[in-house]
């Protein structure tokens, strides 16, 4: 029996998790989870699944939660720190949403656990800070987004990645696939938000709709797998079948297919020896159609502001992640227009601050000071 500490068990991939624990109970046991202040599923998951602890981030909502003799209800950074360092955790999932993320993610890292990685945003703001001190604690980290997950399994049983000549990580193209960026000017926030494959949290899905998000997922690969930014190549891919392909020095090409299901990816990092059983959406081989399209021109510049931060690495992560955070809060709020995202962070990055001061205090002081700039940068557009 596994226990399992989930980080933001109230998001998206959150329910995505629980599902999977529900499903193989005789193996995994939900120990414990934290939120922000999101009581009333909180305590769905309280009833479902009887955790011994509950880490509320909001103090608000902490000191008006309800006590109770069978659950310690914990709050701020010491205690979280306690909890992710339990002697009974044995697997953290890092699923908060966001650069919030960052703070537990840090934690999680020198804990010297298996720590199940889906929140991409803490690699790309601080990958030169989380995974030297990853490896320095003996923290294993098993990615979950579906794309890392699958160069993770296609790169299974190898010694590393010298052998690695390419690897492609596909994106579905989200509701615009095959829009032009000058026809975007006046979508509205729901057709955004209408992802054709999948159901996602707000900020995820205009990601996905910018294709934004594959490029923070290239950076994280980066960092995670240790390579240069020019092995990566980043395709359109509608069906959401193929989630990435490595192509090795001997012509070789080894892909990983699911139906879109974060399920999948979960359940993989969560098995030992054995695979865990959960009931899946099996592909039609014998009626399979998959088409990949270039990455569209006209978003080609956000792409090479991720390359740059491959290549340069320090704050610029941090800088284009809240660059991108603020714009999409923006949009959510109807405050820019859809095209106007793209402009907030070409803006907002060509003013960086090429310090390479690296610690949690400089990546959390250059997030703020980034969130201000782009904030005047909306404020002259809007």
């Amino acid at each position: 029996m596994k226990n399992i500490l989930l980080l933001g068990a109230t998001g998206s991939i959150g329910k995505s998790v629980l599902s999977v624990i529900n499903e193989n109970q005789s193996k995994l046991n939900l120990f414990g989870i934290s939120l922000n202040n999101n009581l009333n599923t909180a305590n769905k998951i309280i009833d479902d699944f009887n955790p011994s602890f509950i880490h509320i981030e909001d103090k608000d909502t902490f000191d008006n939660q309800k006590a109770s003799k069978e659950i310690i209800y914990l709050n701020g950074d010491e205690e979280l720190k306690d909890l992710i360092n339990h002697q009974d955790v044995d697997i953290i999932i890092s699923a908060i949403s966001g650069f919030a993320g960052l703070k537990a993610t840090h934690l999680a890292a020198s804990s010297g656990k298996k720590i199940l990685l889906a929140n991409k945003e803490s690699i790309v703001a601080g990958g030169d800070l989380i995974l030297p001190l990853a490896k320095e604690n003996n923290s294993e980290i098993i990615p979950i987004d579906s794309e890392h997950n699958a160069i993770f399994q296609c790169l299974s049983g190898e010694k590393g990645v010298d052998d690695v000549q390419r690897v492609t990580i596909t994106a579905s193209g989200g509701p615009f696939i095959n829009k032009k960026l000058s026809d975007l000017k006046n979508v509205r926030k729901s057709d955004a938000l209408n992802h054709p494959n999948w159901k996602m949290g707000s900020k995820i899905s205009i990601d996905s709709a910018t294709l934004v998000n594959k490029c923070l997922e290239l950076i994280e690969a980066k960092y995670l797998f240790d390579l240069n930014e020019k092995y990566f190549d980043l395709v359109v891919h509608p069906q959401s079948i193929i989630h990435s392909i490595v192509t090795y020095v001997d012509g070789s090409s080894i892909c990983q297919l699911s139906k879109p299901d974060m399920r999948i990816p979960i359940a993989h990092a969560l098995s030992n020896e054995n695979r865990l059983n959960i009931n899946f959406d099996s592909i039609d081989f014998t009626n399979l159609e998959l088409s990949f399209q270039e990455f569209p021109s006209d978003r080609m510049v956000i792409q090479d502001i991720a390359r740059e931060v491959c290549n340069n690495g320090g704050l610029l992560g941090t800088i284009f992640n809240a660059a991108n955070e603020i714009a999409v809060e923006n949009f959510l709020n109807e405050q820019i227009n859809f095209d106007e995202i793209y402009e907030v962070i070409y803006r907002t990055f060509d003013k960086n601050n090429m310090s390479n001061d690296l610690s949690l205090e400089s990546i959390n002081e250059v997030d703020m000071l980034t969130r201000i700039e782009a904030q005047k940068v909306v404020k002259s557009i809007a």
